[in-house]
């Protein structure tokens, strides 16, 4: 019965998500021509819009957010990676720091809006095979993300954890991004519970998946280079998701 029901409800679901994602495409195309920040906020509502729909297969997010964090400017977030929906949680609750993404080249086309805002959005589309050419992606994202103030976001393990433990984080695209933006603050970010949608590569999607996140204090760029402050966000992720494992979600 409970396999029927994850159907049941993963079927509008996936109708709702495409859907969302030729609607927001178009808008998307829209304004892009006239206004970056008008794309921006069109990008955000599509990610705030994904996360709602979560909520049709009974999906729960838990949030905690350090009051630290200001609306409006950007920062530098370090955040492990379990699925596919992590950028749609970062993105749809930090919506208003416009965060940037460092995603594989391979997404640049055929998915609506998600390939758009990765090629117009001001994001880093990285070829894995080639290092050089990836380092020089992301310090441009950087670069440029802090001379608008606007969020970067980067996922160190550079592949997404099937179980949920946190993997190796890479150092070089994370100390790139690091030193191009090094007057961004780091805001350190966990997420746990979410590889659990793709338990079944969405087919279905498992109903009533609870879904922490937890963003930590902000951590100025006065002292520390890359590495030390990489090292620092890798503890504090580390040590969150270990205070969670004994903890379920409520």
């Amino acid at each position: 019965m409970r396999r029927l029901r994850d159907w049941l409800l993963t079927i509008p679901f996936l109708i709702a998500f495409g859907l969302c994602l030729l609607l927001f495409d178009i808008a998307g195309r829209v304004v892009r021509p006239f206004s970056m920040r008008a794309f921006e906020a069109v990008m955000a509502a599509l990610q705030r819009t994904l996360m709602a729909l979560l909520r049709i297969c009974g999906t729960r997010v838990e949030v905690e957010r350090s009051a630290a964090i200001e609306s409006g400017r950007g920062y530098a977030i370090i955040s492990n990676h379990q699925s596919m929906f992590d950028p749609v949680f970062i993105g749809g609750l930090l919506f208003t720091n416009y965060p940037k993404y460092v995603a594989k080249r391979e997404l640049r086309r055929w998915i609506p809006s998600i390939s758009l805002n990765l090629r117009w959005g001001g994001n880093a589309l990285i070829n894995r095979r080639d290092r050089a050419q990836s380092v020089e992606a992301i310090t441009t994202m950087a670069r440029t993300a802090q001379d608008r103030d606007v969020s970067v976001v980067i996922f160190p393990e550079g592949s997404r954890s099937r179980d949920g433990r946190l993997k190796q984080f890479k150092q070089a695209g994370s100390e790139a991004l690091l030193g191009a933006a090094h007057r961004l603050a780091v805001v350190p970010a966990a997420i746990d519970g979410s590889w659990k949608l793709l338990r079944d590569r969405l087919f279905p999607i498992p109903f009533g998946t609870g879904i922490r996140v937890r963003f930590g204090d902000p951590i100025p760029r006065i002292a520390e280079d890359g590495a030390a402050v990489l090292e620092r966000a890798e503890a504090w992720i580390r040590a969150t998701l270990s205070d969670w494992e004994a903890q379920p979600v409520s």
